[in-house]
């Protein structure tokens, strides 16, 4: 059967450090995997925050844990998530993406916080190797969504893709004093419809989020956190059941939702 695949809204990496209804799901979505599909041979992420000019994946034995954020505690900078690497996969996905050329990154990246703040409390012990494909910024959308699709073939080998960033991500305008304030309208209005069409099977609305227009504008300032949606919706198709939890947003401005597509076995 094939492998799931799974979206997490991955919000602060300070959720490394917590242990509440957010974590936990995360770590019954990886129990439910093991239990009703198969243990990984090994996952493929795809974070928000590895941008880069064309496309590289991880090619490394032993991908570090990079902490690419500013005014934490100390607590977060030392975490360390020691999952290995996988380079055979890693030169699996550039076969599958040729001719786009894929750069194999065997020094300068890792794991970053949005890879490693999820897996280390979906799969706390880091034993199942883990590779990162980066988002080539100057993709358009569909583009993004096209590319995901060439991966698909991947889930019927073992592995579990995953994409992790946010579908509401202004941090601008979150109000940082209180978590559980109603979600702005916009913000709201913007999940509703994402969610909506991930529901449905329908790819091409979430491909064209632009197109809501002020709520787009102010729930994606910066595209980034949002690409991630797109491969995991690319890698999925109409017999995969849909399955949003959690489903909220926190701070007005700061979508928490996350998204497992499961296998139905009579599909």
């Amino acid at each position: 059967m094939r492998m799931p695949v799974v979206f997490f809204g991955h919000g602060s990496p300070m959720i490394a450090l917590e242990d509440n209804a957010v974590t936990q799901r995360w770590r019954r979505i990886a129990q439910t995997i093991e239990r009703d599909y198969r243990r990984p041979r090994a996952i493929l992420c795809v974070s928000a925050h590895w941008l880069t000019r064309g496309l590289a994946v991880t090619a490394m034995q032993t991908p570090r844990t990079i902490h690419d954020f500013g005014a934490f505690p100390q607590a977060l900078f030392d975490v360390r998530y020691p999952a290995p690497g996988e380079p055979a996969l890693a030169a699996e996905i550039a076969s599958l993406l040729a001719p786009a050329p894929v750069v194999q990154d065997q020094t300068e990246w890792g794991l970053d916080h949005g890879t490693w703040s999820v897996l280390c409390k979906a799969w706390p012990d880091a034993d199942i190797p883990v590779v990162q494909l980066s988002l080539d910024a100057t993709l358009s959308p569909q583009d993004h969504l096209a590319t995901a699709r060439r991966l698909t073939s991947l889930r019927e080998d073992g592995v579990l893709i995953i994409g992790t960033g946010n579908i509401v991500h202004n941090l601008r305008l979150m109000n940082w004093s209180n978590p559980d304030c109603p979600p702005a309208p916009w913000a709201q209005a913007f999940e509703d419809a994402m969610c909506d069409a991930i529901d449905a099977h329908d790819a091409e609305p979430v491909a064209d989020f632009a197109s809501l227009g002020e709520a787009a504008r102010l729930s994606v300032p910066t595209p980034d956190h949002f690409w991630p949606v797109l491969y995991a919706l690319g890698v999925t198709d109409r017999t995969d059941r849909v399955d949003i939890d959690p489903r909220f947003i926190q701070h007005a401005s700061l979508s928490m939702t996350s998204i497992v597509w499961w296998p139905q076995p009579d599909a």
